[in-house]
C-alpha cells in the first residue's frame, strides 16, 4: 500500500496535539500527559490496548514522566485520541509554553519533606492546564523535588522547587557532648560542635532535615517546612544551572503565586525564541529575583495575558 503523504502543515497541526513523526516513517509518537508520572491500572490497560490496536505495540516513557505510544499512522490519529479519551486520557505536552510538571515520589519517599505528588498536582492544574493558552517565549519546563538529594534535577528546569527542613535549633539546649549525634548525622558536614557548642553552618546547610530529633537533649527537636525555589536551569545543547531565590518559602501558597510570577514575567519580558535563563542572564538574576519577590506582575496579570505576544514560539517539539 502507498505511503500517505503528509504535507508540513498537517505534520505542524498534529505536533500540536502531542503527535511527534518517527524518523524515517510516516507514522507518529503519541504522547499522553500524565499528572506527575501517575496513572491508573485501568488507564495502563487503556493505553497498552491503545498501543496495540492503532500503534506498533510499543509503549515508552519520556524524562518528563510522560507517555508515548509508537506507529501511529497519521490517518489512526483521532481513533487513538478518542479511544483513550474514554479514561479521560489526553495527548499534548509540545510547544512554547507550561510543559507537564514532574515530580519525585517525595510524598512516599522516606527522604521526602514535603507533599511534591500533591504541589505538583496543583502546579499542573493551574498552569498546565489553566495557562494552555498562554504562548511564551519557548518551553516552560517545571520539576518538584522532595529534598535535596535532587533526583527529579529542579535545578536544572526552568523553575525547581526543592523541599525544605529549617531545623530550629535552640543553643541553650546544647549540652556541647563530646560525642555529637547531630555532628554525626550531617551528611554534609555543616553542624560541628565548636567550643563546647553546636554551631550549624547556615550558609552551607541544604535543610536536609537529617539533623531533627538527633540531639538527645532536644537541641534540635523540629523544623520547619520550607520550599527553595530555583530559576533559569536548562539542559541540552546549552546547560544553565537555576539560582535559587534569595528567600526560602514556608507555605504552599507563595510557591504557587511565585511560579505564577516567574510565567508571567517570562512571557512579558522574555525575547521570542530564548529561554528563561536567557532571559534572566540579559535581565539580571537581581532584577529577576526582586520583581519575583514583589507583587508587581500580580497586580498587572490580566494585561500581561492579554498582550498579544509570542505569537511563534521557539519551541520546536
Amino acid at each position: 500500500m502507498a505511503c500517505l503523504t503528509i504535507s508540513p502543515e498537517d505534520e505542524k497541526r498534529v505536533k500540536a496535539l502531542g503527535f511527534l513523526s518517527n524518523k524515517g516513517t510516516d507514522n507518529f509518537s503519541g504522547r499522553i500527559i500524565t499528572v506527575n508520572g501517575k496513572i491508573t491500572a485501568e488507564q495502563n490497560k487503556c493505553l497498552s490496548e491503545a498501543a496495540r490496536l492503532f500503534g506498533n505495540g510499543i509503549v515508552t516513557f519520556t524524562t518528563r514522566l510522560t507517555i508515548e505510544v509508537q506507529g501511529i499512522p497519521y490517518d489512526k490519529i483521532e481513533d487513538f485520541r478518542a479511544y483513550i479519551a474514554k479514561e479521560g486520557l489526553v495527548t499534548g505536552g509540545t510547544g512554547s509554553k507550561v510543559r507537564p510538571v514532574v515530580s519525585c515520589k517525595g510524598t512516599t519517599c522516606q527522604y521526602g519533606l514535603i507533599d511534591t505528588f500533591g504541589l505538583s498536582e496543583d502546579i499542573h492544574e493551574t498552569f498546565f492546564n489553566g495557562y494552555s493558552e498562554v504562548k511564551l517565549p519557548h518551553k516552560f519546563k517545571i520539576a518538584v523535588g522532595g529534598c535535596p538529594n535532587n533526583c527529579v534535577k529542579p535545578n536544572l528546569n526552568d523553575l525547581g522547587i526543592v523541599g525544605q527542613m529549617i531545623p530550629n535549633y535552640d543553643e541553650d539546649l546544647c549540652n556541647g557532648c563530646k560525642k555529637c549525634s547531630v555532628e554525626d548525622a550531617c551528611p554534609i558536614n555543616v553542624a560541628k560542635v565548636i567550643d563546647g557548642v553546636l554551631e550549624i553552618n547556615k550558609d552551607e546547610c541544604n535543610n536536609c532535615g537529617r539533623c531533627i530529633g538527633k540531639c538527645h537533649f532536644d537541641a534540635i527537636e523540629d523544623g520547619q517546612v520550607g520550599y527553595k525555589v530555583y530559576i533559569g536551569g536548562m539542559w541540552g545543547k546549552r546547560v544553565s544551572h537555576g539560582i535559587p531565590l534569595s528567600k526560602v518559602f514556608t507555605t504552599k501558597e507563595e510557591v504557587m503565586d511565585v511560579v505564577e510570577k516567574a510565567i508571567l514575567l517570562y512571557r512579558e519580558q522574555g525575547k521570542t525564541g530564548e529561554r528563561f535563563a536567557q532571559t534572566i542572564e540579559r535581565l539580571g538574576f537581581e532584577n529577576v529575583d526582586a520583581q519575583l519577590l514583589s507583587n508587581d506582575l500580580l497586580d498587572r496579570k490580566q494585561e500581561i495575558l492579554d498582550a498579544k505576544l509570542h505569537l511563534e514560539g521557539g519551541a520546536t517539539c
